[in-house]
């Protein structure tokens, strides 16, 4: 027990000598700030594909691991902003929407730089190419995911024809919702501890951090959405209308705090691992 608590002691000094809550800020505000330009890209493409409503789902998609209360008012915001026309693909907003949406992925990759103490190397261009992609590639998936969510309830639907019996079990629905929002996290997690900072990590050495970060995420969603069914009127009261973007910037910090003290865990681990028995 007293090597674990020095563990997670070790990986929390470096998280504040390495300036983990600065980075952790960094994240947030960027987290933030790409969100609208990659939905707004996912709905460019989705228009491509010929079918706009695809967007709506991959939003319902992103935020249903978020606390509905931290949600809503984002998500309404982002409804107004996903129903007005945003042009073809390939047009210049989108290939900037694509641009800026790639700034939480640098971000994330910094954090976990620092936290695994590496040196970037690699030119920037190079690295923003790199983020780029995997915009690209979370919202080909994330399309793809919408399209099964609408196609779901087309085959339950017809399933139901032919056996009503099952009507019972319109739950599952909801739970395979909540389900792929984790898978979602889960592997999110494991690319960016994986492959975003610079060099390698074996899985054994990033399951530690990926396992924190993944429980205490989802146990603070369910913590912060309680807490802000009962006293959402205190930041209403301080920021008026800002409240809602100041929520989701609390929410962000938080769980940006989280990612990057997993990181520190592994590092910590790591360490531990090397030093001579």
């Amino acid at each position: 027990m007293r090597k674990i608590v020095r563990l997670f002691l070790d990986a929390y000094w470096r998280f504040s000598a390495q300036d983990g809550w600065a980075i952790a800020s960094h994240i947030a505000l960027s987290a933030l700030t790409s969100l609208f330009p990659f939905l707004i890209f996912v709905t460019a493409m989705a228009g491509f594909l010929g079918s706009q409503s695809l967007a709506d789902e991959v939003a319902k998609l992103v935020f249903s691991a978020w606390p509905p209360v931290v949600a809503q008012p984002i998500a309404s915001e982002l409804h107004d902003v996903l129903a007005a026309p945003h042009g073809g693909l390939l047009t210049i907003g989108a290939v900037l929407a694509l641009y800026f949406s790639s700034g939480a992925v640098e971000a994330a990759r910094v954090g976990l730089n620092r936290a695994y103490c590496l040196v970037e190397s690699r030119p920037w261009w190079l690295l923003r190419l790199e983020s780029t992609a995997y915009v690209v590639v979370a919202a080909i998936a994330l399309l793809a995911l919408a399209f099964l969510v609408v196609l779901g309830p087309l085959v339950w639907a017809g399933v139901l024809n032919f056996a009503p019996e099952l009507a019972p079990l319109q739950i599952v629905v909801t739970v395979a919702r909540l389900a792929i929002a984790a898978l979602l996290m889960a592997i999110s997690l494991f690319i960016a501890h994986r492959w975003l900072p610079k060099g390698r990590r074996r899985v054994i050495d990033i399951a530690p951090g990926i396992v924190l970060t993944f429980i205490c995420c989802i146990v603070f969603g369910e913590v912060f959405g309680a807490y802000l069914s009962e006293f959402a009127r205190n930041y209403v009261s301080t920021y008026a209308g800002l409240a809602s973007v100041m929520v989701a910037l609390v929410f962000l910090y938080s769980m940006a705090t989280i990612f990057v003290y997993g990181g520190e865990l592994n590092a910590a681990i790591m360490r531990a691992r090397k030093k001579p028995r």
